[in-house]
């Protein structure tokens, strides 16, 4: 057995495989969020830790005894700051945090290296400029800063004892040379900060470490090695075979993201699109990112008083359809790609008397299958060629909205077995091909295709109005976001 542990923004999942890569059992644990002050997002992260343990152990006890190796994948740019004695000095800044925007204009201007080295705009949701508010905002904080981690590599910390990271969560922080796979002492410097305040990098089948006694007794384990695994998008990547050139997946979790594989470092950062490493050796990714997916479809929830995601998009399905002329922009946490606009904000549109639950849901699977559409333009625009698309996390599990996504995006989005728990079954694998070694090609196939839902001409032709009318209203009212 392999054991992949995946520590996301709303909860940590627990996968199992084995030994020949087949997802035998799955548990998870919640995890709750701050939101303190408008834009602000965190976690504690002992959160994590007590979620971790609460997760592995639901697992059967039996099947923990066989583990022979552990994978880690989480949320990226997570700024979890650690103090001498490897204690958090505050509570985690999270990816979807947006009060640094000022630190990021000024970042960016002030070390153009953020482009030329790193590849990728400074925006709010990155590591770097989370670092610059708190050198500004918690100068006693920041000053007792010794080592800065990412989230997987918290928990990591507590397993095993060590500080480590890997290429595809580090380049997240915009302190990395993502062509060269290393830290960058320039981007460092540009925040206040120097190499020893970061954890060595790892690829991300490599180990980084033994599980610590503790924790071995605790989850019935021997001290198995430690991989280094990868950020949720990588690892959810290796989850569904999405290694090679032009391979593509789509994540609908409480983010939305595109990711296109390939074998040579390219970016596009004027489209806001992100250039970061793979988990896997000699291979890099570009990825369009919306801060709110999934979540959109919570919040609907959240309003509309149904019963679940579930019941809204059975409602939308049966009583509303790709008719319903409602519009809903998804920016509930401000936007990355293609906008990079911390202040931009949900708005729904369009509604009247008629206007219940399901036109309410209709618009928000369609709005954020608009948004999805405008991160495929970014990649398109930055030379990627993507024909058929795997779709990964909570969002998979409804086909009427993989329609919905079929026709938006024009591509065939294609359903795989585990792809509702993508990184945790991608942290797995990494640990197996740890241990088993082998050809890249032959130790992370695609899972088996469940379905493959096509575009239908007719959905197109009813989407692409009301596509045009989602770009020009964020266009039109954009100026009214606070900050714009």
């Amino acid at each position: 057995m392999f054991l992949g542990v995946d520590i996301g923004t709303s909860s940590v999942k627990a996968t199992l495989i084995d030994e020949a890569g087949l997802p035998v059992e799955v548990a998870q644990a919640e995890l709750p969020i701050s939101r303190p002050k408008p834009l602000w997002s965190e976690q504690n992260p002992s959160d994590w830790w007590t979620a971790t343990n609460m997760a592995v152990a639901k697992l059967d006890v039996d099947r923990r005894h066989a583990v022979k190796a552990i994978g880690l994948s989480g949320q990226m740019h997570g700024a979890t700051l650690l103090d001498r004695a490897m204690k958090p000095l505050r509570p985690a800044i999270l990816w979807n945090d947006g009060r640094s925007f000022l630190e990021c204009e000024e970042l960016q201007a002030g070390t153009p290296e953020f482009v030329s080295v790193g590849g990728n705009l400074v925006m709010p949701g990155f590591t770097a400029p989370k670092l610059a508010w708190v050198r500004r905002h918690e100068p006693d904080v920041f000053a007792k800063t010794e080592k800065v981690l990412l989230p997987k590599d918290y928990v990591r910390l507590r397993m095993t004892g060590e500080l480590a990271s890997d290429m595809s969560d580090s380049s997240g922080t915009l302190w990395m040379d993502v062509e060269n796979r290393r830290w960058s002492d320039v981007l460092l410097a540009a925040t206040g900060l120097e190499e020893r305040h970061m954890p060595l990098l790892y690829e991300g089948p490599e180990p980084t470490g033994i599980l610590r006694a503790e924790a071995a007794e605790a989850w019935g384990m021997s001290r198995v090695p430690v991989v280094a695994g990868g950020g949720d998008n990588a690892a959810g990547a290796v989850g569904v075979g999405v290694t090679d050139d032009g391979d593509a997946l789509l994540s609908l979790g409480t983010s939305g993201v595109i990711f296109v594989a390939g074998k040579t470092f390219r970016s596009n950062p004027d489209s806001a699109a992100h250039a970061f490493c793979h988990a896997l050796p000699h291979r890099w990714h570009l990825m369009s990112v919306m801060l709110s997916a999934a979540s959109c479809l919570d919040w609907a929830v959240r309003l509309t008083g149904v019963s679940g995601a579930a019941e809204l998009i059975r409602l939308a399905e049966q009583d509303a359809g790709l008719g319903a002329s409602e519009i809903f922009l998804p920016y509930l946490s401000g936007e990355r790609t293609p906008h990079n606009n911390p202040h931009a904000s949900g708005v729904l549109f369009g509604l009247t008397h008629d206007s219940g639950s399901a036109q309410i849901g209709q618009a928000v699977l369609e709005g954020v299958a608009f948004g999805m559409a405008d991160g495929l333009d970014a990649l398109v625009a930055s030379g990627v060629d993507v024909h058929q698309i795997s779709v990964i996390g909570g969002g998979s599990q409804s086909l009427y909205w993989g329609r919905i996504l079929a026709a938006a995006l024009n591509r065939p989005m294609v359903y795989r077995d585990g792809a509702a728990t993508g990184p945790a079954y991608g942290a797995a694998r990494l640990a197996r091909f740890h241990v088993q070694g082998g050809a890249v090609d032959d130790m992370f196939p695609p899972p088996k295709v469940l379905d493959i839902v096509e575009p239908r001409e007719s959905d197109i032709e009813q989407l692409a109005p009301k596509y045009d009318k989602f770009t020009s209203l964020y266009h039109t009212i954009k100026k009214a976001f606070k900050g714009d």
